[in-house]
């Protein structure tokens, strides 16, 4: 009798490129409370609320903070797997929020774990997606091993820059660096403020929507322009699609556009890229604005779980 055959299936996992580091944060009475954060870290976090099975490639240092970022991501059940463990210090950001929510940075970064990409560590295989950003694509010299990694990677990669003009002021050395980064990508995130800082000469929405048209010659399927309060637009080559923010009593806006990353991420594991490009980009950036105007509703990068945005 012949043995029966089973079929198996993996499942698909995301990974996620990037920095992990200290948000110093006002506690409201003078002093500062130390919370994990990174662009990175928070797309990380946001796709396991998602149910998604997510890698987080970074340096994480053995110091507190290091071992408090450790413990985070082990909480969200995020795989540290591929992460780099190193006796380097943890990168830390100075947060200030305005009356809006609205959070700046100062940060301290040389020398640090948090940016010690090399070849010599990062890991090879076939994710169902890479995730990379933020600060790691500018941070030198990790950043040049970070981008000939993921140009390498046989898997769509989305890229967001998250522009800290804080870290590099050259507006010139900074667009060539983000172009770079878009000439390898799939799937491009860019917020209003990052294209306002890169590209002064375009004016309003329909300047942007003109940088997302120009970004998509160089590479990309699909441009999303995310604009705060006022919603997200998707722009491909045949369509530009917006939907509306969501209204809700914004804590701050810390990981809301981290979160968006993850839904795109999330939707690409489910449709495949000609799918997110296609006919599901419309449902995808409703969903992307539910999760982003839920994060805005608590306190740091709290990002919803699934069953949280479903309609």
């Amino acid at each position: 009798m012949e043995a029966s055959k089973r079929s198996t299936s993996v499942e698909p996992e995301a990974w996620v490129a990037g920095e992990v580091l200290i948000d110093l944060i006002p506690d409201g009475a003078g002093g500062r409370r130390a919370m994990v954060g990174g662009g990175s870290a928070n797309t990380a976090k946001a796709l396991a609320r998602l149910g998604i099975k997510t890698c987080f490639v970074g340096g994480i240092s053995t110091d507190d903070h290091g071992r408090a970022a450790r413990a985070e991501f082990e909480a969200f059940g995020v795989d540290l797997g591929r992460s780099l463990t190193s006796g380097k210090p943890t990168a830390l950001a100075e947060v200030s929020l305005d009356r809006h929510g609205s959070a700046s940075y100062a940060f301290r970064l040389a020398g640090t774990a948090t940016f010690d990409f090399s070849d010599c560590w990062l890991p090879s295989g076939t994710p169902a997606v890479v995730h990379v950003g933020t600060l790691a694509t500018i941070v030198e010299p990790g950043c040049d091993a970070l981008h000939r990694w993921a140009g390498e990677l046989s898997c769509p990669v989305v890229y967001d820059p998250n522009v800290r003009p804080s870290v590099l002021g050259d507006r010139a050395k900074y667009r060539a660096i983000v172009d770079r980064w878009i000439a390898i990508s799939d799937v491009v995130k860019l917020s209003d403020d990052d294209l306002s800082w890169l590209h002064p000469e375009a004016r309003g929405l329909s300047g942007a929507i003109g940088i997302a048209r120009a970004s998509l010659a160089q590479g990309p399927a699909l441009v999303v322009i995310t604009r705060g309060a006022a919603g997200l637009v998707g722009v491909t080559k045949d369509h530009v699609i917006e939907v509306p923010g969501v209204v809700v009593n914004v804590i701050d806006t810390v990981g809301a556009g981290d979160t968006v990353g993850a839904v795109l991420v999330e939707a690409i594991i489910a449709h495949g890229l000609h799918g997110l490009c296609g006919d599901h980009l419309p449902d995808v950036l409703e969903r992307a604005a539910r999760a982003a105007a839920m994060t805005c509703s608590r306190a740091g990068a709290q990002p919803p779980h699934a069953a949280e945005i479903a309609l």
